[in-house]
């Protein structure tokens, strides 16, 4: 699904990624970790166009992404969310969800029982009609990924969806990924929170200074003494 050759950002002098190269099947979830500064969110923004890539290639479906506006990348099929939520806060939740599809189906009906249907999944219809301000931080979090889910991308990156949100509501958004996955949903995750992604991930991907450290699955990681000295030092 998205193929990522010898991507590589500067900044000036600083150079944030480094001929970094991966994978995401169709179906599978990619685990991106690392110390703070070690270049995943710079990652995810060379891939839906926040930032544009110092050098490589981004190719999904087989579609070169280098160049291309983040809202050309979503019309393609990427959603992303934000480690710090990034809702219309004076809007009601209901609206946050439409805003971002509004004209695409033939009637608004249809597309308000679609976001209906999206906050009854996850116990957050009965304050459709509140501001998004009134949410807790975990709640915002969890919007930003069900207004994602209302233009049905294909791939879904995720950037440290489980900071900083009650266990409760961590769960909740640990059962919405799994869904998703069952129906066909690939994603990119970001997270600090190692069992989650250790439990969530087919795949993981370890950054050091821009730079692939290791890869594999979870036991592979653990295990391995590189990544051991990344996070804990010699």
């Amino acid at each position: 699904m998205l193929d990522v050759t010898n991507l590589q950002k500067t900044f000036g002098g600083l150079v944030a990624v480094k001929s970094l190269s991966f994978q995401v099947p169709d179906n599978s979830i990619l685990g991106l970790i690392g110390v703070n500064g070690s270049g995943k969110t710079t990652v995810m923004n060379c891939i839906n166009g926040i930032y544009h890539a110092s050098g490589g290639s981004i190719r999904f479906g087989g579609t070169e992404l280098a160049g291309r506006r983040p809202h050309e990348v979503t019309r393609l099929g990427i959603g992303r969310t934000f480690q710090v939520p990034r809702l219309f806060r004076r809007l009601t939740l209901i609206e946050n969800l439409l805003i971002p599809v509004l004209g695409t189906e033939p009637t608004d009906k249809a597309l308000t029982d679609k976001a209906e249907a999206l906050l009854d999944e996850v116990d957050l219809h009965r304050i459709r009609d509140n501001y998004a301000e009134e949410l807790s931080g975990g709640q915002q979090k969890l919007v930003e990924l069900l207004r994602v889910m209302m233009f049905d991308p294909a791939l879904i990156l995720l950037d440290e969806p489980f900071a900083g949100v009650h266990p409760n509501l961590c769960r909740v958004f640990i059962d919405q990924i799994v869904k998703l996955k069952e129906r066909g949903k690939s994603f990119i995750l970001v997270s600090h929170d190692m069992t989650s992604v250790y439990r969530l991930s087919d795949h993981i991907l370890v950054l050091n200074q821009g730079e692939t450290i290791a890869e594999g699955n979870a036991s592979d990681i653990q295990n391995n003494p590189a990544v051991v000295e990344a996070f804990l030092g010699r």
